[in-house]
């Protein structure tokens, strides 16, 4: 099976021309891919395509957790959690699912090399793994983690067999693609696209769809017309500008869901002079002025949220005054909407010592988020207006995520996920103190640092009730809000577009996959 797979990926043997098959599903997405290693960085593109080959222990959903690779789990104690697995649970070369291959999955999780964007936040409380039996794993932690199974809801497993002797460099070239998933990789094109076919070995059941062609197009005109066109048959993230011209179509169907995704702007606390801070006279300050909160919330208030809803944005997306939407797990109803006033703003940075502002460089990825750039744009305006002179660069994803990670910039932008529905999940990756040793902070670009926030963390994480836990979480959104670590935007509306005939339900978050496509007759 894996020298057949190796042939067809070197071969290239599924060509466009062979893919135009009634049981062929076409999509065009929007996320670029940085690898097909499922463990490497937590990115949003790599999470859509792993899910198709690698499967998790649990996954999250509306309705919360839901069996995956495993089919039960519960506290034996506070620091001792029993899972079991699935036996009808295969690797896609035959081998059957063992105990083993997760311990390793959770194990490599947060420590693959070269990784941006790691996982160890998911595992940073795991303080061991061990098999009971064939079919039982033992995860003790290292405090009571309540929450260790939503946890784990985001690290997928792959094999010891293979696993254990590959890199990422195995996973893209498809040596080491051998998942439990429902489908089974026949190429990869870096940059261009993924083609697999349905694994019919699946536990779940085979899937409708025969074979997908994964299909990367940047572009939000050209995903619109490769649709329009029948290049594609469901394309995502459909842009503002098209959304007018699908929704009149005759051939096409718009499905739109309100996301947990949130578009946030992450000021830079770093110490002493940033060369993307200057004061008026163009020189270099010596002191960062982001890390006074009456600057950041001078440039908060400074920004018209509802006008960027309304004008660019064109009602596919929600005004945000916290990281998660409204209705989900943590959010603070208690927060107000932050208010768009500029005499305020101006009135904050004259009491820091800045009465005539100064001047700032905002970076903004190019082909990730969007209408991102125009909404960077639209918030340098704003500051314009209360003397803070912004300059906005857009970069390159592959270039942006390595400096802004270095917290490289004076003001990065993230459109953050919140993947599993709760709080935590943010207050894990972009919120908590930057420790990689402890897992924390893995996407903290800006390195806010709260000692409050941490707290709330931690309380958060070993508190069981589940009351307790989200009346946390909601204190800890408010000590964001006060110490204005983040500058929330807005959430986005998820928009899928589609052929007619086929119907769009989505998972959770943003992500993109053929098994949320059906055909209307099965989805009725």
């Amino acid at each position: 099976m894996q020298k057949k797979l190796i042939c067809a990926i070197a071969a290239g043997l599924l060509t466009a021309a062979s893919l135009a098959h009634a049981d062929t599903l076409n999509i065009g997405f929007a996320d670029p891919v940085s690898s097909l290693d499922p463990q490497l960085n937590n990115f949003a593109g790599d999470r859509s395509v792993d899910l198709h080959f690698f499967n998790l222990l649990v996954q999250s959903g509306d309705g919360g957790l839901r069996p995956d690779l495993a089919t039960s789990w519960k506290p034996l104690d506070d620091n001792t959690w029993e899972f079991k697995l699935n036996p009808e649970a295969k690797w896609s070369d035959g081998t059957p699912l063992k105990v083993e291959d997760v311990i390793f999955s959770l194990k490599r999780a947060g420590n693959v090399p070269g990784s941006v964007a790691t996982f160890a936040g998911f595992v940073r409380m795991v303080a061991s793994a061990e098999k009971k039996d064939e079919h039982t794993l033992i995860v003790k932690t290292k405090e009571p983690t309540p929450n260790l199974p939503l946890n784990l809801s985001s690290v997928h497993i792959v094999s010891e067999h293979v696993g254990s002797t590959a890199n990422p460099e195995d996973y893209n070239s498809g040596k080491a693609v051998v998942g439990t998933g429902p489908y089974k990789l026949v190429s990869y094109t870096p940059g261009d696209r993924v083609v697999m076919e349905r694994n019919d070995a699946y536990f779940g059941g085979p899937q409708p769809w025969e074979k997908v062609n994964y299909r990367y197009i940047s572009n939000p005109a050209a995903r619109t017309a490769a649709l329009l066109s029948g290049d594609v048959d469901v394309i995502d993230k459909v842009s503002v500008s098209d959304l007018a011209r699908l929704n009149s179509s005759p051939d096409v169907s718009v499905f739109a869901y309100n996301g947990l995704r949130a578009m946030l702007l992450q000021p830079s606390f770093r110490e002493g002079p940033n060369q993307f801070i200057r004061d008026n006279a163009g020189k270099e300050m010596a002191e960062n002025p982001l890390r006074d909160v009456r600057v950041r919330k001078a440039l908060s208030l400074a920004i018209n949220r509802q006008a960027i809803a309304d004008r660019i944005m064109q009602d596919t997306v929600t005004v945000a005054n916290q990281w998660m939407p409204a209705g989900s797990i943590g959010y603070n109803p208690e927060l107000k909407d932050i208010p768009y006033d500029a005499a305020k703003a101006k009135a904050l940075l004259a009491e820091a010592g800045l009465p005539e502002g100064f001047q700032l460089t905002m970076h903004v990825p190019s082909d990730r988020y969007p209408l991102a750039p125009e909404t960077a744009q639209a918030v340098a305006q704003f500051w314009a207006r209360v003397g803070v002179k912004t300059k906005v660069e857009v970069v390159p994803w592959a270039v942006y995520a390595g400096q802004a990670r270095k917290n490289e910039y004076a003001m990065s932008m993230i459109a953050w996920g919140n993947g599993t529905g709760e709080a935590s999940y943010a207050l894990v990756n972009i919120l908590a103190t930057v420790s990689p040793e402890k897992g924390l902070g893995a996407s903290n670009w800006g390195h806010y640092s709260s000692a409050k926030v941490d707290g709330f963390l931690s309380q958060a994480t070993v508190e069981f009730d589940d009351a307790k836990r989200e009346a946390i979480l909601r204190e800890a959104a408010a000590a964001v809000r006060e110490e204005e670590g983040i500058l929330p935007l807005y959430h986005y509306k998820n928009i899928w577009a589609a052929k007619k005939g086929l119907k769009v339900v989505p998972w959770t978050s943003d992500r993109t996959v053929a098994m949320m496509v059906s055909k209307e007759a099965e989805a009725k």
